[in-house]
């Protein structure tokens, strides 16, 4: 899986890169077909305030996106992450759901 952190307006520390890409490289648990995550931190001048979004892109085009706003980085990262894997997995439940509708309701017409 690529992973790419990008930050603007904000300097991205080591431990900061290293809590992102452990985080996020659980995601495809959730979802097989992720092979691209993109973090992207957003801090105004000040640096009280962070804006994070996290991009997933999976095959055949599937993009996931979440984004989350606060103070702390950590935080945002943890919330935005747990928003991905809420959409991920109604992503597969849809798709394993998909896939046995019509084989049983014929048999019992």
């Amino acid at each position: 899986m690529l992973f790419t952190i990008t930050g603007k307006h904000v300097t991205i520390t080591d431990a900061l890169r290293a809590y992102a890409e452990e985080k996020t490289s659980k995601l495809p648990r959730y979802y097989s077909g992720i092979n691209q995550v993109e973090v992207i931190l957003d801090g105004n001048d000040t640096g009280a305030h962070v804006a994070v979004e996290i991009i997933a892109r999976g095959e055949h085009s599937n993009v996931f996106v979440a984004t989350e706003n606060g103070e702390d980085a950590y935080q945002c990262i943890d919330a935005a992450v747990h928003k991905l894997e809420e959409q991920l997995r109604r992503k597969k439940t849809k798709e394993r759901d998909d896939k046995h509708v019509g084989g049983r309701e014929r048999e019992i017409q």
